[in-house]
């Protein structure tokens, strides 16, 4: 009942509402800024490929990008190499500082964030040429991850493309028109590691169907 209350909802919006809820995208997860920069606030750890930016207060000269290389290492100014794969950010900040501090400065204060998530990951279920799960390697688009998938198979429904992503500690979904993205009348939403993006098939006769239908347009985002 309530489901079928929030599609009449949803169905009845005039023109207006449409307009002013275009562009609504899900947040950033909880694990990133809007940016795509690492806050060091989940146990997320450092795996190979990523690429580092790591910095110290006050001290211009030390700040620099590092790529986490197929062994773990990254080579750090005055330190040398340094083993970063499967530590957190703030394990690797508390590593950096000590060495810093051995005989370089005195109460260095190191900053690390992930610019590159090489070891992130994005699924992609459903009518895709590719399903599976694929590598982030950067800043990546929403028609950026379905081109790593090959892009949409012949029985793609386009107004059908659901992103899935934990915001707040909460499952959340946003509904997106393909087409409409494509034409630039709506967002093109950043994709982050975790996230899960289904894409329908036309014609599928799932209960979410009607619901896909409605949202898209609207560009709503919803907990589960």
């Amino acid at each position: 009942m309530l489901f079928a209350l929030a599609l009449s909802a949803c169905a009845s919006s005039n023109r207006a509402a449409h307009n002013e809820k275009m562009g609504r995208v899900l947040p950033p997860p909880d694990t990133t800024t809007a940016s795509g920069a690492y806050e060091g606030a989940t146990d997320y750890r450092v795996g190979a490929q990523d690429l580092l930016e790591i910095s110290v207060f006050g001290v211009e000269e030390l700040k620099h990008q590092a790529r986490v290389n197929s062994n773990g290492l990254i080579n750090v100014p005055l330190v040398g190499s340094v083993m970063a794969g499967g530590r957190t950010i703030p394990e690797l900040e508390q590593e950096l500082g000590k060495r810093y501090a051995e005989g370089y400065l005195q109460n260095p204060q190191v900053s690390i964030f992930v610019k590159e998530y090489t070891s992130q990951r994005v699924t992609l279920e459903g009518a895709v040429k590719k399903p599976g799960i694929y590598p982030l390697t950067g800043r990546t688009s929403l028609l950026q991850a379905i081109a790593m998938a090959e892009g949409l198979d012949e029985f793609a429904d386009l107004e059908g493309v659901v992103l899935f992503r934990e915001v707040n500690g909460e499952r959340m979904a946003a509904a997106f028109d393909v087409a409409a993205v494509r034409r630039g009348d709506m967002p093109d939403p950043q994709i982050y590691g975790d996230d899960v993006i289904v894409i329908e098939r036309s014609g599928s006769k799932s209960a979410f169907r009607e619901f896909l239908r409605v949202v898209p347009a609207l560009g709503l985002f919803f907990a589960l």
